[in-house]
C-alpha cells in the first residue's frame, strides 16, 4: 500500500439520493445502513448533505438525519456535508448541533457550506435569496460566536455554549478564502478538475491564519471513487448519476437515480450526451490498483490529509462493494492515523 494513502483518513457523504423504483424513505433508511457498513469498515467519518424540493434526493434536514445516523452507529464521527448556512439562523444551526454534541460527545462534525436553494421557488419557500450567501463569513462568525459566547445580543445558546463541535467550510467559489480567513478545516471538490481542486487548496495555505478551531490547515478532497473487480463495472457504477446531472442541466429537474442498464439503452440529444459524458470523464473509478494509482497521485498533488467520497448509484450491492474495495485498498481497519 503506498505511504501516502495510509496516512490519509477516509471518510464517506451520501446524499441520500432517491433511487427508480425506490421510496424517500427508503434513501434514508439506506443512508443509516450506509453509515453502519462505514463504521464496519474503518472510514473516519459519515456525514449528510441538505437539499430542498429535489426529487432526487431525499435528505432535506441533516442535522435530524445526522441524528439517526449517530444513534445507529457507536464511534464513526457523524456530521453535515453541509448544513446550507445561509438558509437558517445561526443560533438556531448551533442549538441543533450542541443537542446533537451533548446527545453524542466527541463524534459530532460541522459542515457548512454558503448555497441558497436551486432554484427561484425553493428560495422563496425558505425566505431567502441569492444575496443572503454573500453575508456566509459573517453568518459563519455569528455561529462560532454561539460556542464560545461571544454574542453582542446578550443571550446564550443552550446547550452550545461551551462545546467544541468542530467546523468545516465546504469551499465553493469564496470557500477556500474564508475558510482560511477563519482558520478552519476546509472540504473542497471535485476530484475531477485537478488544477481547479490544486489552486483552492493553495489559495486555502497561503491565507490560512491559526485559530482556536485549527492551527493549521486542514484540507478536506471530496468526489466521486468507484471501485470494481474490472475497469467497466466501475464505470457502470458512475452511470446513473452521471445520467441525472445531465437532465438535471437540460431539463431543469434532478430525478432518481435510473438503473445502468436503462440509461444505457436511451436516447439523448447532443446536448444531453455532452453533459452525460461530462459527467462520467475523470472520476477516480476502476480496478483496486487503478484507483489506488490516482489516489496517490492526487494526494501528492494536493497534500489532502482526507478524502470525503461522495458516490451515489443505483445499484446498492455494488456501492457497497465499491465501499469495502476502497476500505481495503486503503488499509482502513488495522491502523491509528485515521482516528
Amino acid at each position: 500500500m503506498s505511504s501516502v494513502i495510509a496516512a490519509t483518513r477516509f471518510s464517506v457523504l451520501d446524499r441520500s439520493r432517491v433511487r427508480e423504483g425506490h421510496t424517500a424513505p427508503e434513501a434514508l433508511r439506506d443512508t443509516v445502513d450506509l453509515a453502519r457498513e462505514a463504521e464496519r469498515l474503518g472510514y473516519h467519518r459519515f456525514w449528510v448533505a441538505e437539499h430542498h424540493g429535489v426529487p432526487g434526493v431525499a435528505g432535506s434536514a441533516p442535522t435530524v438525519l445526522a441524528a439517526a445516523v449517530a444513534g445507529a452507529t457507536r464511534t464513526i464521527r457523524v456530521g453535515t456535508g453541509g448544513v446550507m448556512l445561509p438558509n437558517h439562523r445561526p443560533l438556531v444551526v448551533a442549538e441543533q448541533f450542541g443537542v446533537l454534541a451533548s446527545l453524542f460527545p466527541d463524534r459530532i462534525d460541522m459542515g457548512l457550506g454558503r448555497s441558497v436553494g436551486f432554484t427561484d421557488g425553493v428560495r422563496k419557500a425558505l425566505g431567502r435569496d441569492k444575496g443572503d450567501a454573500e453575508d456566509f463569513a459573517g453568518q459563519l462568525g455569528e455561529l462560532l460566536g454561539w460556542f464560545t459566547g461571544t454574542s453582542p445580543t446578550g443571550v446564550r445558546a443552550r446547550p452550545s455554549e461551551g462545546l467544541t463541535v468542530p467546523p468545516f467550510v465546504l469551499a465553493m467559489g469564496e470557500g477556500a478564502d474564508i475558510a482560511a480567513r477563519a482558520g478552519l478545516p476546509m472540504v473542497i471538490g471535485d476530484l475531477r478538475d485537478r488544477d481547479r481542486l490544486r489552486r483552492g487548496v493553495d489559495r486555502y495555505r497561503e491565507r490560512f491564519r491559526p485559530s482556536a478551531w485549527a492551527e493549521e490547515p486542514y484540507v478536506v478532497i471530496s468526489g466521486t471513487v468507484a471501485v470494481a473487480d474490472t475497469p467497466e463495472r466501475a464505470r457502470r457504477l458512475l452511470v446513473p448519476e452521471a445520467w441525472s446531472m445531465a437532465y438535471s442541466r437540460t431539463h431543469g429537474t434532478f430525478p432518481p437515480l435510473p438503473p445502468a442498464e436503462r440509461v444505457e439503452s436511451l436516447p439523448m440529444s447532443a446536448k444531453e450526451r455532452g453533459f452525460y459524458e461530462a459527467g462520467l470523464a475523470g472520476q477516480l473509478a476502476g480496478t483496486e490498483e487503478e484507483v489506488e494509482r490516482e489516489l496517490e497521485a492526487v494526494l501528492k498533488d494536493t497534500g489532502a490529509q482526507e478524502v470525503l467520497v461522495t458516490t451515489s448509484t443505483h445499484d446498492r450491492a455494488a456501492l457497497l462493494d465499491s465501499y469495502r474495495r476502497l476500505a481495503a485498498l486503503a488499509g482502513l481497519g488495522d491502523g491509528a492515523t485515521r482516528r
